[in-house]
Order: C-alpha cells, then structure tokens, then sequence
C-alpha cells in the first residue's frame, strides 16, 4: 500500500482567500498543497473582480492586469445619474483570470504546491490530522477556501451560508460610448430587485451585470437592454459569461475546528449591503495563512476561535439587506436619488470615507512611529499596527 503524502496544510480551492492564504504560510515555513477542481486558476470566473482601494491596499498586483477607475455614475430607474468621487480613491477594475493566474504563480513562486483538476471527496480524521479521501494525502490542518457553498464546511459540520444573492455578468467588446472613468450603477425593481446592475469597463472587455435578491430570478437579457440604452451602446456579441451566488447574510459563527478553518466566501466574509467579498477574502487569508504557521511551528492560539474574534459580523450590513431585499419602488428612486441625502448615503457606501477624526488619529499616529533604534530595544515590543488599527 502507497504511503500516503504529508502536509503541514492543505486548501481546498484556489481563488482570492485560499491563495493568499497559501503564499503566506509557504512563506512561514509550511509545507502547503492547494486542491483545484478547476483545470487552472483563472478558469470558470465567478466575480467581477473589482478592488476597492481597500483591497489593493492589501495586495499588490502589476498593473497590467487592471484600469483604475475614479469615479462612480449612479443610475436612477428612469435613467437620471449622479457622479460620486473622493480625492485619494480609486477602483480597479481587474482582468480577473490573469490576475488569479499570477497569484497561482506567486504561490508556487513562494513554496506552496498547487494541484488542478484535484476534487475533494471528503475527508477522515487520523492522529493529529485528517486524510483526505481517495487522494492519498494527509494533512496537520485543513483550510476551507472553495466559495459560498463550501463542500468543506458540509464535511466537517460547520456553519455555512443560508443567504444569498445570485450575480451574472457577461462581457462585451469596448465601447467608446461608455465613459471609462466611471462605474455605471444601476438602480431599480424591474432591472435588478435587491441590488443593482453595471457596467464596468475593464483593461479588455466592458463587463455588464446584476445581482438579484435570492428569491427573485435575475434577468441578464433584460439587464443588458437596459445598461446598453442608458450608455448608448451598440448592441455587441457576448465574449463572457460568469454567475454565481453571493452570501449575504454576514460572518458564520462556527468557522473552524482545532485543526480546521473556513474563509472568504466559505466563512461568509462578503458585505451584505454592497456584495464586496474581495477585500475580506485577501484579509481572511493572509491573516488564516500568519495564524496556522504560529500555531503549527509556535504553539500559537487556535486560528479558528482567533479568527472568529477577528472576522467581520457586517451587522449593520445586514439590516441594510433587509431593507434592499424588500425594496424601494422605482419611483422612489426616481424622486430621491438628486436629493443631498441619497447623494450622502451613495457616497458612504462606494468610498468608505474616513471621518475627520480618524483621519486626524492615523496622521498623529504615522508621526508617532518609533526610530528604527527605538524599535530595536530587547525591552519594547511594538505593535504599531495593531495600535493605528485601534485594536
């Protein structure tokens, strides 16, 4: 009988959460595998792929792989828009399929292994681990980073999303109709019931989408009459297609077990309000990948309750959900979106800005960052991080 291999950690699913999470742990000293079902990182595209400046701040990628865009033109049902901005703030709007196909590349680049076309069949519980059915692999521990309805999370019994949205997108030719420096949002019932549809114009393709309550069918073909007339487009062929499910009901409670730990999707790690899991997904991983190399190689704390503590619940997103899923008629929408109110809460929503008072916090703090020969003394263990993050 053939031994089985052994690994300090294997990931089950290699997209944002699960790769961030095995580059930093390879880093660290681990021995990582990363299991794909798909035949290569970028194949099959569930997400728009759009970084909000809080997920490129979290990630450095080459810029060849994305357009910045600076501002957002919010749509009213009857077609009347207001343009949002904030000095400083940028979105980008990734090619999606070669950027995870680079982050595969820098994983491997950093010591993990990646195998594609590799399902997982379950899992059964050995001493100090868990072997990994008909795949002759064991592991120390198991992260589950394969998407909104985690096979994992099934096999192990732990929480799993119950709430969802349902996106699709396809991608159309660019066209030189549609104002590249903008994000084309759109509102209303009957085009998007729960959400709102777009238009986002990528480095290769304009990529025209919506995402609809769970309990409302989201129509693609509708969606893409109306953004094609509202942005005076010619009607293009289809060059991409993407759908998926979004979590939307917030963080799970029970995310992990001694040797086990979901995150991105799996965990839950989506905006309810806005469907932004990227930013969440790159934070839960690098922070899953540090945890289990400290609790494996350091006898560190446990990942799954450190992360629980750490991971965002999005309560107030929640009820905010509540609110889209019942929504407003379009002719509240209509009224309202010019008003100062409305245009006060869009701006909220797409560019998080700081109040005057952190801002004034972050910049007293960047001045009180220690010299190099004070952060150098045995005595003093700093952690400027964590104090500018107020935790």
């Amino acid at each position: 009988m053939t031994k089985p291999e052994i690994f300090d950690l294997v990931i089950i699913g290699a997209s944002f959460a699960g790769l961030r999470c095995a580059k930093t742990a390879a880093l660290r000293g681990l021995r990582v595998l990363v299991l794909e079902q798909k035949q290569s990182a970028g194949a099959r595209v569930r997400t728009t792929g759009i970084f909000v400046k809080e997920a490129a701040e979290e990630m450095d990628f080459p810029a060849k792989l994305s357009r910045k865009i600076y501002g957002v033109r919010l749509y009213a049902p009857a077609l009347t828009s207001i343009d949002l901005h904030s000095p400083g703030y940028a979105f980008h709007a990734t090619d999606t399929p070669a950027l995870l196909s680079w982050m595969a590349e820098e994983t491997i680049r950093a010591g993990a292994e990646i195998r594609f076309g590799c399902a997982f069949r379950g899992l059964t519980e050995i001493a100090g681990g868990y072997g990994l059915k008909d795949l002759g692999i064991n592991t120390r521990y198991l992260v589950g980073a394969d998407g909104a309805k985690s096979a994992v999370a099934g096999a192990l019994g732990l929480s799993a999303n119950k709430h969802f949205l349902y996106g699709v997108e396809v991608g159309v030719p660019l066209d030189d109709a549609v104002d590249p420096n903008y994000l084309h949002c759109f509102l209303g019932q009957d085009v998007a019931p729960g959400y709102i549809a777009w238009a986002v114009p990528g480095p290769h393709h304009i990529q025209i989408g919506l995402a609809a309550s769970e309990h409302k069918k989201p129509s693609i073909e509708q969606a893409l009459v109306h953004v094609q007339r509202a942005l005076g487009m010619e009607r293009a062929r289809i060059v991409d297609r993407r759908a998926g499910a979004i979590p939307a009901g917030g963080g799970l409670r029970r995310i992990g077990t001694s040797r086990t730990l979901l995150v991105g999707d799996a965990a839950g790690l989506v905006s309810p309000m806005t469907a932004g899991g990227i930013q969440p997904a790159l934070r839960s991983g690098r922070r899953a990948g540090q945890a289990i190399a400290e609790y494996l190689l350091d006898e560190g704390p446990c990942p799954a309750a450190l992360m629980a503590r750490e991971n965002p619940r999005f309560r107030i997103k929640r009820l905010q959900r509540l609110l889209m899923d019942v929504g407003l008629p379009d002719a509240v929408w209509n009224a309202s979106l010019g008003t100062a109110p409305m245009r006060a809460v869009a701006q909220w929503l797409y560019f998080h800005r700081r109040t005057k008072g952190e801002r004034l916090r972050l910049e007293a703090l960047d001045r009180m960052v220690p010299t190099q020969a004070l952060r150098d003394r045995p005595d003093r263990h700093w952690d400027w991080g964590r104090l500018r993050d107020n935790k």
